[in-house]
This record gives C-alpha cells, sequence and structure tokens, in this order.
C-alpha cells in the first residue's frame, strides 16, 4: 500500500479498516520537548514533523466564565496567577507537574450564576485569524482536524470549583452540577458551530474528562447516569450529525463505565492507562469492531528500551488488527524520555505498527 496522508490514514483506521500503518498521535509534556532539543532534535522543528508522525490540527474555541487574568506573584520557581475560569492557580517552572489550584471564585450555586452570565456565545471567542492562517494548509496537506469540546466533571471540578466542593455538590445540589456540565456543553456547541458554518469543518471532537484514578471512579455510577451521561449523549449526537468522529480522554480505571461510554458511540478512547489497571487487549476482544483504542503503552516504561519494545511487540500487532488502533503512551510522554529513546520508539512504532507483510 502507498504511503497515506494523516486524514486518509485516520480515515480508514477509525472506520476499523487497515491502513499503511497504525497512526501515531502522542502528547509530550514541555520538559521532554526541551530535553530533546537540547540533545539533538532542532529548534524550531515540531516534533511531530521531525519524526514523521501523523499531522493533527486542533481547533479551540474559549467557552470560559472570562475572569481577569493577573500574575499574583512569581519567583524563579513558581507562578501563581489567576485564571479566566476564577480559579487561583500555581505553576511550577522547574519541572512539569500537575498544577496547584490554591482558591476558586465559582463555589456555591449563587456563584455560578454570576460566572454563567458571563459565558456567552461571540465570535471573539474563536481563533478567527489562526483558521484563516492555516485551515487550508490542513487540508490541502491531508492533516486530521480535531475539534475541542470543553465540558463535564474534570473541567467543572478542575478549573472551576474545587474538587472536594464540586463532589459534595453532586450529592447535595445535583441540579448546579447539571446545569453547569449542561452550559459548559452549550457554549462550546455554538461555538464550534460557527467555526462549522464558517467553513471550517473538522474531522472529529474531542473533549477531555477524566472520571477516575488508579482504583476506580471518582463518583458512582449511578450518578454518573443521572448527571453526566446525558450531557455526554448530546456530544456524541451532535458531533454524529455532522459526520464526524467522536474521541474521549479519560484518565484512571474507567472499567466500570466502559459499557456506557460504548452506548454514547464514543469511536475513540484515550488514553486507556495502564498504570490505573485498563487492559487494551481486554477491551480490544470485547469492543473491537465499535471502538478505536488510542494510546494503553504504558509511559512508565518509555526509559528502558527494551522493555518498552517488549510492551509494543505484546500490544501492537493485536491492537491493530482490523483497525481500531492509534499508537501512544497511556497519558503522555514524560521528561525522564531521552531523545534517542523517543526515535527508537518512533521506530517500533512504524515497525509493529506496520499493516505491510
Amino acid at each position: 500500500m502507498k504511503t497515506l496522508t494523516t486524514h486518509e490514514r485516520f480515515s480508514r483506521i477509525l472506520d476499523h479498516r487497515e491502513a499503511d500503518r497504525v497512526p501515531i498521535w502522542d502528547f509530550p509534556w514541555p520538559g521532554a520537548l526541551a530535553r530533546w532539543r537540547r540533545e539533538g532534535m532542532p529548534q524550531g522543528v515540531d516534533f511531530a514533523e521531525f519524526f514523521d508522525l501523523d499531522k493533527i490540527a486542533r481547533i479551540e474555541v474559549d467557552n470560559s466564565p472570562r475572569y481577569p487574568e493577573q500574575v499574583v506573584e512569581e519567583t524563579d520557581q513558581y507562578k501563581i496567577y489567576t485564571t479566566k475560569w476564577g480559579a487561583v492557580q500555581k505553576d511550577f517552572k522547574q519541572a512539569d507537574s500537575t498544577p496547584e489550584f490554591l482558591d476558586y471564585t465559582v463555589t456555591t450555586p449563587e456563584k455560578w450564576r454570576e460566572a454563567k452570565l458571563r459565558m456567552t456565545p461571540s465570535d471573539d471567542r474563536i481563533p478567527w485569524d489562526y483558521l484563516r492562517e492555516n485551515y487550508r494548509r490542513w487540508r490541502d496537506e491531508g492533516y486530521w482536524i480535531d475539534a475541542k469540546l470543553f465540558f463535564g466533571f474534570d473541567s467543572a471540578h478542575a478549573m472551576t470549583v474545587g474538587f472536594e466542593t464540586f463532589l459534595t455538590a453532586m450529592i447535595q445540589r445535583p441540579e448546579w452540577c447539571a446545569d453547569m456540565f449542561n452550559h459548559y456543553l452549550d457554549v462550546s456547541i455554538a461555538l464550534q458551530d460557527r467555526v462549522w458554518d464558517a467553513g471550517y469543518t473538522f474531522d472529529s471532537v474531542t473533549w477531555t474528562d477524566d472520571l477516575g484514578y488508579k482504583n476506580g471512579l471518582f463518583f458512582s455510577l449511578d450518578m454518573y447516569r443521572a448527571l453526566l451521561k446525558p450531557v455526554q449523549r448530546r456530544a456524541v449526537q451532535w458531533a454524529h450529525a455532522k459526520g464526524v468522529k467522536v474521541r474521549c480522554h479519560t484518565d484512571g480505571n474507567i472499567n466500570a463505565v466502559l459499557p456506557d461510554l460504548i452506548d454514547l458511540g464514543i469511536d475513540v478512547l484515550h488514553p486507556l492507562e495502564a498504570k490505573a489497571g485498563m487492559n487494551a487487549l481486554e477491551v480490544k476482544k470485547a469492543y473491537g469492531p465499535r471502538l478505536t483504542i488510542h494510546g494503553a503503552l504504558n509511559a512508565m516504561l518509555w526509559t528502558d528500551v527494551d522493555a518498552i519494545e517488549a510492551e509494543i511487540r505484546r500490544l501492537v500487532p493485536a491492537l491493530k488488527q482490523s483497525g481500531g488502533y492509534i499508537f501512544a503512551s497511556d497519558h503522555s510522554i514524560p521528561n525522564n524520555v531521552s531523545f534517542q529513546n523517543i526515535k527508537t520508539i518512533v521506530g517500533f512504532a512504524k515497525k509493529y505498527g506496520s499493516y505491510e507483510s
């Protein structure tokens, strides 16, 4: 088979057909990219272009309350600042890590009503200049174009309300939580509809919603089905009505909710975190014709070339059968992966992910 463009490759794989090779779409930490440039990757070159990986374009819109953003404190070690979501966030400069959220504005239904009034669709929430500058090239060069939806449990608790406050509210004030889920999605859809109607069509939509940790879900399955699943279903139905694929990202051990995600009709699930007990081969066996698996390769093994090759050899030939697999780590690529290692791993991805005999 001839070498396919990214769009051709993704189209075949997501329709559960074989291609020239599996797509490769992964997410290095900023520190990993900086390390690779120190160790030999040219400055100013996109890592996916340098390694001849798949070409992905993202369309993101702003459905936030647009609270004022300003720096509160900055040192050589960290920066504390207010976000457009109303949080006070602390980022550490010396190493990539999960940010620390110090405070929140939207901590009650009353505060949410104030925030909601600030979240109305308008053209200045869409990156029109970026789209005008790049869209034609993306299509001409066979990119896969993915649009971002921003809604759900993870968006609400991490960016806006706070983890404990939101979990408590799901029990005591479920109507508030459901209203947040729905309004986030309403504004996201309204903005992405404007993008689509202006001629900037896309091939898939993604939402990020971490539903679990290493031992299971953050909340009960009944609570998920009552509050969040109906909103996710609306997102899937909206995307499928446009003829585009749906990709859902959720970390953690989400085995309990897998049948519900399949019932929704999502097309791609990312990242199937091996470290949290997700077994990609079992998922492939159970849902192979209905689901594309994106990820599943334990990021903790990427510093050991022999170990990760063995894992790739164990998983990829089985996961790629009849399409339905996108090569990636089971979360993202951390800073301890060297330039030499990532070059070698990309070689493994292309070798074991090839459909050529």
